[in-house]
């Protein structure tokens, strides 16, 4: 039996008080709406149809990568009638799972779990499965009623509940699963006589109860992860559970950090044996880090492959490099995109690098921007050094060769090469390619000038 996924998606989300549409505000670093198609996919779905309505057109072109079926429900009717939108697209021998796009930390084994529970057995079709959870606080959501029997009788929203009803703290959490076929025939007979006027798709289940139609719950064992987000407050919550999930993970995988609770993790880290991650860090995209490497306090890292025994020390910002084994970075130096570093290299504090390839045992200490830029191995690189790279239409290489020895403050006007064992003087400005071996730099005549008064201010 094929299995479609149908994904709402149309909702106004209007109090998240934001002109983003809400299933495209992020959770560690992703869309909401993202994370539930992700996980949907993990199921290997014969198709996904997403119903969009508010938004859609922003929507669409945010995730327009993803292999999903876009259905436009052009007003907004209810659940019921969103999930009727997509019908026409899915098969009537398919089982079909009703997922929710602001519930994004449902998990694949939840989902499969409740997939299972609504197989059909002996040729009769899919019972109707519902997930479900108690929770302390079931304000504005759902409640599951149940017969003497303890079988589920009706799922009545809170605005037309009675006072009896809103007592009861087993929810429903919008996700649902049962036969194409079913819904064929039960979403056209749904009424709108409810405190929304709406068509809720919840009212299937009293039209399973009258057609005697089995239908079967599981109970989510984590409440978070069927939690929808309608606010900002909502949002947050879901992002702190995410991330302490993550850096529980971490550390029971052997990772030290100093604190669980200020470590944000937006894409995949992967980390080796003994790393040790300060405090306020930041991952985001893929990164991954060798055994034995430190990260200091406030660093943020994107898309960094860092070696072992290497440390990032605080305050620094790499993005899109690779750093060998045995480095030290920072404290507050910046690794732009393209940074490679071989191993044993130092890049020191407010050092900027940028399509920068060091090799083995090179090391720029201090205050320096070095773009567009190869060096050999052993080469240091003197403090307030730069270079030159950008002549305002083109940008250009400097080649620096093994065992180079750059003075202070010396600027390189790209293109040019400094030949290998050669030394710059401090304070040289340099046009030329340099010769190896040898000394070079850029004089200019000290003088003094007698007499000379510095200016004052001038008294009222």
């Amino acid at each position: 039996m094929s299995l479609h996924i149908v994904i709402l998606a149309a909702g106004q989300g209007t109090r998240m008080r934001s002109n983003t549409p809400k299933v495209l505000h992020e959770v560690a670093g992703m869309p909401m709406l993202e994370r539930v198609i992700d996980t949907a996919r993990a199921l290997k779905p014969e198709g996904i149809h997403v119903v969009i309505g508010h938004g859609g057109e922003v929507i669409q072109q945010a995730l327009y990568a993803l292999p999903v079926n876009w259905v436009i429900q052009k007003e907004q009717l209810g659940t019921g009638h969103a999930v009727m939108q997509a019908l026409p697209h899915i098969p009537p021998t398919s089982l079909v799972l009703v997922l929710s796009g602001d519930v994004p930390l449902i998990t694949l084994e939840t989902l499969q779990a409740l997939i299972d529970k609504c197989m059909p057995h002996s040729g009769h079709g899919a019972p109707l499965g519902l997930l479900v959870a108690s929770v302390g606080d079931a304000s504005g959501l759902g409640r599951i009623v149940r017969n003497a029997a303890g079988q589920v009788d009706a799922i009545v929203e809170e605005k037309d509940a009675t006072a009896a009803q809103r007592n009861i703290n087993e929810i429903y959490s919008g996700i649902c699963c049962t036969d194409a076929s079913h819904l064929i025939r039960w979403l056209p007979t749904l009424k709108t006589n409810n405190a929304q006027g709406e068509y809720y798709l919840t009212h299937i289940v009293a039209l399973a109860v009258s057609e005697k139609c089995p239908i079967v719950s599981l109970s989510s064992e984590n409440p978070i992860e069927i939690q929808g987000v309608n606010n900002r407050l909502q949002l947050n919550q879901l992002e702190r559970a995410w991330q302490l999930n993550r850096a529980e993970r971490l550390m029971l995988q052997g990772v030290t950090l100093f604190d669980a609770s200020r470590i944000d993790i937006r894409g995949e880290l992967c980390c080796g044996m003994d790393v040790v991650i300060d405090v306020n860090n930041v991952f985001t995209g893929h990164v991954v880090i060798g055994d034995g490497s430190r990260i200091g306090a406030n660093c943020s890292l994107k898309n960094v492959i860092l070696g072992k025994h290497s440390e990032i020390h605080p305050n620094s910002v790499l993005e899109d490099c690779q750093i060998g084994d045995d480095c030290h970075v920072g404290p507050f130096a910046r690794l732009r995109p393209g940074t490679t570093l071989a191993s044993g290299c130092k890049i020191g504090n407010f050092v900027e690098t940028k399509k920068a390839v060091f090799g083995a045992n090179s090391k720029a200490s201090h205050l320096s921007y070095l773009g567009d830029v190869t060096l050999g191995k052993n080469v240091n690189i003197g403090a307030g050094t730069i270079t030159c790279n950008y002549d305002g239409v083109n940008k250009h290489e400097t080649v620096i060769a093994d065992g180079v020895f750059i003075g202070s403050d010396t600027q390189l006007i790209a293109p040019v090469r400094i030949g290998e064992n050669a030394t710059i003087g401090a304070g040289s400005t340099i046009y030329k390619d340099v010769p190896p071996g040898e000394l070079t730099l850029t004089e200019a005549i000290q003088k003094t000038v007698l007499g000379w008064v510095r200016p004052r201010k001038k008294t009222k």
